[in-house]
C-alpha cells in the first residue's frame, strides 16, 4: 500500500508499508493490503506501521482522520 502520514506543518512518512495500525476513536483497528475503503477518525495513541522491508515505525498522534482507498492510505494527524 501507499502510505502518506502529514501533519500541518510537514510530510512525516511518504512510501509503502503492508501494515497500519491505528488507534480509532473506538479503538485500535489494522489496514491490510486490499481493505475496503474507509474513512475513520483517529483519537491519541500510536500508528503501528510494517513497512516493505518488515521493519516496524511508530508515530505518536494526538488526533487525527484516516481515508483509505484503493492501496492508497492517507492520514492527516496533529
Amino acid at each position: 500500500m501507499k502510505v502518506k502520514i502529514i501533519k500541518p506543518d510537514a510530510i512525516i512518512y511518504e512510501g509503502s508499508a503492508k501494515l497500519l495500525q491505528l488507534p480509532g476513536i473506538d479503538g485500535l483497528f489494522e489496514i491490510l493490503n486490499n481493505h475496503a475503503p474507509i474513512v475513520s477518525a483517529l483519537a491519541k495513541g500510536k500508528i503501528k506501521m510494517v513497512d516493505d522491508e518488515n521493519k516496524t515505525l511508530f508515530f505518536d498522534i494526538n488526533s487525527g482522520v484516516v481515508k483509505s482507498e484503493q492501496n492508497d492510505v492517507l492520514i492527516l494527524i496533529q
